[in-house]
Parts: C-alpha cells; sequence; structure tokens
C-alpha cells in the first residue's frame, strides 16, 4: 500500500487479439465480437499525482501528441465523477491530476494502448485518491471507455464477448513468445470495420455468426490450456485482417516473410496495423527478429503478460 503517496505509477500491458471473430453490424452499428485477448510484455506506465487542475503529459519511444480527448484524461475524469460512494476520509476533496503516460505500445497498432492507458489511469488514481472501490467496480466503469479497456485492467488471457468487453478469463499453461512488427503508420479501427462492411455487403467476406466464432475459441483455449504453440499457431483467427490488408496491403508481405522464415504462426493484431508472429521458443523469437531487423523491418521481442493493470512498488 501506498499510505501517503503523492505520486502513483502503474504498468498496463498492451494486447494481441487470438482470436478476433465479428458478427454482422447490428442497428445500433456495433458488431458482435467473439475474441480471445493476449496480453503481451510492451507496457503502458501511468504516473499520477495530485494536482489542483487536470494535466497531460506523453513521454516514451511512441509519444503522441497530448490533448484533452485523451483516453487516460477521460477516464479520470469518470472515475472523479463517480467517486462519490467511493470516498474515504483519507480521500482529497478535489479530484483532480497530472497524468504522464510513457507510452509503448505502437500508437494505433491494433494492441490497445489507448485503451491500457485508460486502464492504468483508473488503477492508479483510485489509490491515489485513497477510494474504496474494487478491481471489479472500476472493470464495469472502464467499460464505458471502450470495449478493450476493462481487460487492460484484467490482463492474462480472457475470451470477450458483446463488444468485447463482457470478459472470462482463461488460464494458459506456458509462456508463449512473440515477435511484434510494428508498421510505420498507425490504422484508423473506425476505418477497418467500415472496410470490412464494405466488403461484406460485395460478399467478399461473410460475418462469423456465433456458434462458429465460440467453436474457433475452444480450439484457441485447447492450445493455451496444453501450452500446445504448434496448435495455438493453427487456431489463430483474425475476420479484420482481409480488411486491414486491403488498406494496408504491404501488411501481407510482412506476414509472408513470417511464414518464409519459420514463424510457428502470424496473424495481425486487431484493426491493425501490427503484425505478430507466434515463436517457438525464446530462441526462436531473437532469430525471427534478427532475420526481420536486416530486412529492414522494426521488431519488438515479448512474451505473455500475466498480470493487468497494477500499481508499482
Amino acid at each position: 500500500m501506498h499510505p501517503a503517496a503523492q505520486q502513483i505509477t502503474t504498468r498496463t500491458p498492451g494486447k494481441i487479439n487470438l482470436l478476433l471473430a465479428v458478427g454482422a453490424r447490428g442497428a445500433d452499428g456495433y458488431h458482435p465480437l467473439v475474441t480471445v485477448f493476449h496480453a503481451v510484455g510492451v507496457h503502458e506506465d501511468v504516473t499520477v499525482a495530485r494536482a489542483a487542475e487536470w494535466r497531460l503529459a506523453i513521454t516514451g519511444p511512441r509519444r503522441l501528441p497530448p490533448d484533452d480527448d485523451n483516453l487516460a484524461l477521460r477516464a479520470g475524469r469518470l472515475l472523479a465523477s463517480r467517486a462519490d460512494p467511493w470516498r474515504t476520509a483519507a480521500t482529497p476533496r478535489t479530484l483532480a491530476a497530472s497524468i504522464t503516460l510513457r507510452k509503448r505500445v505502437p500508437v494505433g497498432g491494433g494492441m490497445a494502448g489507448g485503451s491500457a492507458d485508460a486502464a492504468g489511469a483508473l488503477v492508479a488514481l483510485a489509490r491515489l485518491w485513497r477510494l474504496d472501490v474494487t478491481r471489479q467496480q472500476l472493470v464495469d466503469l472502464a467499460g464505458e471507455l471502450g470495449a478493450d479497456v476493462p481487460f487492460g485492467i484484467s490482463g492474462g488471457v480472457a475470451i470477450g464477448t458483446g463488444r468485447g468487453d463482457r470478459l472470462t478469463q482463461v488460464i494458459a499453461r506456458r509462456t508463449f513468445h512473440w515477435v511484434l512488427v510494428p508498421d510505420a503508420e498507425p490504422l484508423s479501427t473506425p476505418a477497418v470495420y467500415a472496410r470490412f462492411d464494405e466488403m461484406v455487403a460485395d460478399g467478399a467476406i461473410t460475418p462469423t455468426t456465433r456458434e462458429a466464432a465460440l467453436a474457433r475459441v475452444e480450439r484457441v483455449v485447447t492450445a493455451l490450456s496444453a501450452g500446445d504453440a504448434a496448435a495455438l499457431a493453427a487456431s489463430l483467427g483474425n475476420d479484420l485482417q482481409e480488411p486491414a490488408l486491403t488498406l494496408r496491403p504491404r501488411l501481407q508481405q510482412v506476414l509472408d516473410l513470417g511464414a518464409e522464415l519459420g514463424a510457428a504462426g502470424a496473424i495481425v493484431s486487431g484493426s491493425g496495423p501490427t503484425v505478430a508472429l507466434l515463436a517457438r521458443d525464446a530462441h526462436h523469437a531473437a532469430g525471427l527478429s534478427q532475420s526481420l531487423l536486416a530486412r529492414g523491418h522494426e521488431t519488438i521481442v515479448t512474451t505473455s503478460s500475466h498480470r493487468g493493470a497494477h500499481v508499482l512498488p
């Protein structure tokens, strides 16, 4: 605990979607999803400190210009607006803070870096303000900020349904090794979903039914439970991959190169454009990375991460 802390730092993992099954767009404009989230060891750090008014700074290798609509700021303001039932004697009267993000997750890369910032901010501010709030209450609040934000708090591996925000945790029996290949330019998630809808209308792809999606989930979960990298590679799937490839054709070259170099599996993460290559083990991941670097690609070598947003000592 940090009984008198004036500053709190949290660490939150980015994610890969091992499976992303997308249904037909509903009347509300949203697509029903069935996904398997997999946290990886590329983290966002969020540092909060008491302040009289909201402030935001962004540092790190993946920085972007701060703006008032940043998801971490939105998370803080949302928590402040709902905090009254959770106040304690140690809670400050004015709920505001300075927030500093140290970004490592590729920006706009389909790995939920912004959602990780929001999740980390919720956990950090709850501690900073000494709120008597449970982790589940924070998860529920996170769902109001975006479909990926609750997973940032829970971490590990989880099945997401609905819009991806209804989570069921999954046990993975081993650490999996990945080589991530970021792209130089972000991809817009709304643009990828719009392209998905266009391709459905053209008959180029078919939305996945819930029954078919759950059958695909079973194969992923079986592979995770067995700790079988080869079986996991065979069960990877992303219904947004084809739409993303039509918007960013060069990603296909990365997928093909990964296969050529012997990756166990390859997938575009989420709406892209980051490509995730599954390796057999740490040695294999290092070799894949070196081969990709030699061909001019940026790489991030990482592994499974078993914790969601948590306070650093």
